[in-house]
């Protein structure tokens, strides 16, 4: 039986439910359908689709993601067969625009029109010069055995710039362009219906507006559009992940709680730039405010506020962080080499790595677990040491981007000692 997902969400909002793992939330993979009235539906997904059909026709909002593009057709046509003749994409990351071929691959089914804005064709164009970069980071962020990125897209027919609008039987569906997490983001509002389409400018965790693997962000931009949202009285929001919302209160709360959360990140982070603070200074002094932090939609288990300073730095300061010998630095290994060299050896920067973590400071564990490795790549004992301290920093995170890079780290280091000990047999 489908799970009753407008309570779950009004149980959450409400703080009727607690503890549930918002997490699977905004990743859920049922691929199950909701009939949110005559002409609406909602598949909730790894990236959710908005099915809307009148006239005879079905328009989707995101069209599923390269690995669950089959089953939310199957969900979809289990609901309606009226042919697809608009797919809007709301930007084009791969698990939202890969389910179009779908459809049109059924007997006598026409082309359907796909609408994104006018910057999405060049982000496809990208992601062909980098498959396998991204194949990496998918690898990292996900911890997928392989690399997994595809290299065929379904261009849009149609583009647009700031809005557009298109018509589905007796459906007014009107799209806006805004950045946020991508410069080619499109969101939608059905304003007879009251029904707004976020896409990923809300998905029930902290915004994903820092990820340290990809693309610059926009934080200030992305708060101005949940702005302009919240102002339109919307009844009902269908997000690109989690669960829809319904109720106006709601809405607008979710949406103003979101957009004061980017936009205090944001106006701490220019301040101490203005001020001539170092990006170092910013990493470890601007926070979000602890009461939204408390909110069930902003939990930092995806992306995190540290990392959306990071990516405001980028954003209106470049990539030099004030540190003069970061400018043009020595490789990693020699600073390594030669801080191991002034401490006594390797395993002295292990042993107070150790120390340091048990202690609870993994951050500063990090830096000299790292320095130990690079130092002595060939000891099979320190790569141990550093998988042990990665595994125990993996449990003191909560984002999943950190949670990921940090569990590659162990991986490789698991790696390099079984290679190491195999390869050595004096060892």
């Amino acid at each position: 039986m489908a799970r009753d997902l407008l309570a779950l969400s009004d149980g959450l909002l409400s703080g009727e439910i607690r503890g549930v793992d918002n997490q699977l939330l905004s990743m859920a993979t049922s691929n199950e359908l909701v009939s949110l009235g005559d002409d609406l539906a909602f598949v909730e997904s790894f990236a959710n689709v908005t099915a809307i059909r009148s006239g005879g026709e079905l328009t989707l909002i995101d069209a599923g993601s390269v690995l669950y593009a089959k089953e939310v057709h199957r969900a979809i046509r289990s609901w309606t067969p009226n042919p697809l003749t608009n797919a809007v994409y709301t930007h084009g990351h791969v698990d939202h625009c890969f389910g179009v071929p779908n459809f049109e691959s059924e007997s006598g089914h026409p082309k359907t029109n796909v609408i994104a804005h006018e910057a999405l064709p060049a982000r496809f164009d990208r992601y062909k010069l980098t498959n396998g970069y991204n194949g990496v980071i998918n690898m990292r962020q996900f911890r997928l055995g392989a690399p997994i990125f595809p290299d065929e897209f379904r261009y849009p027919d149609e583009v647009f710039t700031d809005s557009a609008s298109i018509t589905v039987g007796e459906v007014r569906i009107e799209l806006h362009h805004d950045k946020g997490e991508t410069d080619d983001h499109t969101w939608a509002w059905l304003p007879d219906q009251k029904v707004l389409c976020t896409g990923d400018l809300f998905i029930w965790v902290s915004p994903n507006c820092g990820n340290p693997q990809k693309v610059q962000r926009f934080p200030r931009e992305w708060a101005a559009a949940l702005r302009k949202m919240e102002d339109l009285g919307a009844e009902m929001l269908l997000p690109g992940h989690g669960l829809p919302i319904a109720g106006a209160d709601n809405v607008k709360m979710v949406l103003s709680d979101t957009a004061e959360f980017l936009e205090s990140i944001t106006a701490q982070a220019l301040e101490l730039m203005n001020s001539g603070a170092r990006l170092d200074d910013l990493i470890h002094d601007v926070k979000a405010p602890e009461h939204l932090l408390e909110r069930p939609w902003l939990q930092p288990i995806y992306d995190e506020p540290e990392f959306i300073v990071h990516n405001i730095w980028r954003l209106y300061g470049g990539w030099y962080n004030g540190n003069p010998a970061t400018l043009k630095p020595s490789r990693d290994a020699e600073v390594a080499l030669e801080m191991a060299a002034l401490a006594g050896g390797a395993n002295v920067l292990a042993e107070r790595a150790i120390e340091l973590a048990d202690a609870g400071d993994m951050r500063l564990a990090g830096h000299l677990i790292e320095m130990a490795a690079l130092a002595a790549e060939d000891n099979a004992d320190i790569q141990d040491t550093r998988a042990a301290i990665y595994r125990k920093r993996i449990q003191s995170e909560t984002s999943l981007m950190a949670k990921g890079i940090f569990g590659w780290a162990e991986h490789e280091s698991t790696n390099a000692a079984k290679a190491l000990r195999e390869g050595s047999p004096e060892q």
